[in-house]
């Protein structure tokens, strides 16, 4: 019967995983369907089924992948040889609308090394509820099956390239899947292998296996006009229901420098679903892969010191020394090296450059390295893969905390020219950034070694006049040093008492004004009698107590008990005008 696919469930078939070495690979697997399905034919099908597992000596086992398959939209949660397995990726396909199918993958690479060589089960894949159902039996589309892809390390073998492509394609007439990442060295041995499910060897209308236009075929096992007929060609066995496990030699179907090539397959009845494609290629080409190991920025530097490693580590062949490496800010050119030494097969290679950044990239941005890359986006190194050459980092410059001048504080001199200030008073002048914080230090060492802090800064009294305070302004990562100034000035008193009483009893003994004999060190005071006599005069160290030192009555006597009156010159240019008033002296 002719069947008709939906490619709305399909999922390409494309690159999975490449290894390049002394590689080569192998598969083992095994049908659930006890019969070839087709009308008529039983609907049972197992839950179980098992398969040996074998590898040649010596050989050392790289990666080991569990797909499986069915009709229905899934199991996913199977066993394999005891061992709950679980899928990690999974795809679906579909015959129009009332018939669906599934496949799904595991990497089960620990369990194969651990448990192998030897007989492997895959238990627990029911689907025993689906299939009897619907129209599955009746259009003979009833299976189930898996297989292991094991890619593996022999020292005997040639420097091969080996792809892993996988997706889920059908082809109930025609398909194509163009296979990239190729790199043919040489053709010699060249192999192509499939994971193929519900092909039918009883159906071979018009079915093919072609690569770049040419007929494959492996009979008598495969023969050309019957690719998908339910065999294992790593075991030369048939029997495979519905499910194909098969390779063909393909070294005169390639050419030496092909990066791709193109199966196409075609089916006048035959309903196939292509699961797992594998190539081994020879290959003698390095690969160049670029690693940013760190990058260190300073504050207040468009500087990066950006450490990179270049490894050949998927690679057949050295990677010569002078293969060019370009370092990209965004999309511009910002640094160029090269690699030193030839790096062997495995090797790598670690360097340090420093690149700087241009204005235009701002404070954030990508910095690329492009290993083989000369500054153009060219390359120079024929290379196993060419699309894993680059890779990136978002870096994040250290700006310095923005700040402003602050203006200086000033307070009225409490005496001996010194006043009380609050250093916090500023903060909301060099920034308002909530995320900064404020210390405060008598010089510029101090502040930038943290040193000898102003502990606190709200009550600090001044040490001279001007005073030059140092501000540590810190966003937790950068500081800036900030600076303003400790002005003390001198200021009128509110009120100058009205009377003295020089009686030895502590209290007004003399008529010192606060704020003035003690803030004005150049003030000059004049006592006069209500006469307008001078009979004392003196400065901010010489109070007048009651004592007459001109005139007279300069006896040094005390005043008759009266009024006085007093004249104070303050010498200060910002007040310029005296004070004068009177003052009652009494004993």
């Amino acid at each position: 019967m002719f069947l008709l696919s939906s490619g709305l469930f399909a999922q390409d078939v494309a690159l999975y995983q490449q290894f390049n070495g002394r590689y080569d690979y192998t598969a083992f697997g095994n049908t659930m369907n006890l019969v070839e399905n087709g009308p008529g034919t039983v609907c049972d099908i197992l839950t179980a089924s098992s398969a040996y597992f074998n590898l040649p000596a010596n050989s050392n086992i790289l990666a080991a992948y569990l797909y499986w398959a069915g009709t229905g939209t899934g199991d996913f949660d199977i066993e394999f040889n005891g061992t709950p397995i679980t899928a990690q990726r999974t795809w679906a396909d579909a015959l129009g609308t009332s018939r669906v199918f599934f496949a799904a993958f595991a990497d089960v690479t620990d369990l194969v090394i651990n448990d192998g060589p030897g007989t492997f089960t895959v238990s627990e894949l029911d689907l025993s509820a689906v299939i009897p159902t619907g129209i599955y039996c009746a259009t003979g589309t009833n299976f189930a099956g898996w297989a292991v892809t094991v890619i593996y390390e022999n020292d005997t073998l040639p420097l091969n390239q080996v792809n892993v492509y996988d997706g889920l394609q059908s082809v109930p007439q025609q398909l194509e899947i163009v296979l990239d990442n190729l790199n043919v060295f040489d053709n010699s041995g060249a192999k192509i292998g499939f994971v193929a499910w519900e092909g039918d060897s009883a159906l071979a209308v018009n079915e093919s296996l072609r690569i770049n236009g040419n007929l494959i075929q492996n009979p008598p096992l495969n023969p050309g006009n019957n690719a998908f007929n339910g065999t294992n060609s790593f075991t030369g066995l048939a029997g495979m229901h519905n499910m194909d496990i098969d390779f063909y030699s393909i070294q005169n179907n390639i050419s030496i420098g092909d990066t791709s090539a193109t199966i196409s397959l075609t089916s006048g009845q035959d309903f196939v679903m292509i699961n797992n494609v594998i190539t081994v290629l020879n290959s003698q080409l390095p690969d160049a892969v670029p690693i940013i190991d760190d990058f260190i920025v300073s504050c207040d530097s468009r500087e990066v010191l950006l450490d990179y490693t270049i490894t050949n580590v998927n690679s057949t062949a050295i990677l010569p020394s002078g293969t060019p490496i370009a370092f990209y800010g965004g999309t511009d050119l910002v640094g160029q090296s090269a690699t030193i030494n030839d790096i062997p097969i495995g090797g790598s290679e670690s360097s340090s450059i420093i690149l700087i950044i241009p204005d235009s990239l701002g404070d954030t941005f990508t910095i690329t390295i492009a290993a083989d890359d000369d500054g153009t986006g060219t390359g120079i190194v024929n290379e196993t893969n060419e699309t894993n050459n680059r890779t990136l980092v978002d870096i994040t410059l250290l700006p310095l905390p923005l700040i402003n001048q602050a203006e200086p504080l000033i307070e009225c001199d409490l005496g001996n020219n010194t006043a009380e200030f609050d250093l916090t008073q500023v903060e909301s002048q060099i920034s308002t950034d909530p995320n900064l914080t404020f210390a405060y230090y008598e010089s510029e060492s101090d502040a930038i070694n943290q040193e000898n802090e102003i502990l606190i800064p709200t009550n600090y009294f001044n040490t001279s006049s001007p005073q030059i305070i140092y501000v540590f302004v810190d966003n937790s990562i950068c500081f800036e040093l900030a600076t303003f100034e400790l002005i003390v000035e001198n200021c009128l008193p509110d009120d100058i008492p009205d009377g003295t009483s020089p009686n030895g009893d502590g209290i007004n003994d003399d008529f010192e004004i606060p704020g003035i004999h003690d803030v004005f060190e150049n003030m000059e005071m004049k006592i006069f009698n209500r006469y307008g006599v001078t009979i004392f005069e003196g400065d901010h160290r010489t109070p007048w107590d009651g004592r007459a030192n001109r005139g007279l009555n300069n006896n040094g006597e005390l005043m008759p008990v009266g009024t006085y009156f007093y004249l104070i010159i303050l010498n200060d240019p910002n007040y310029p005008d005296p004070i004068s008033g009177w003052v009652y002296l009494n004993y």
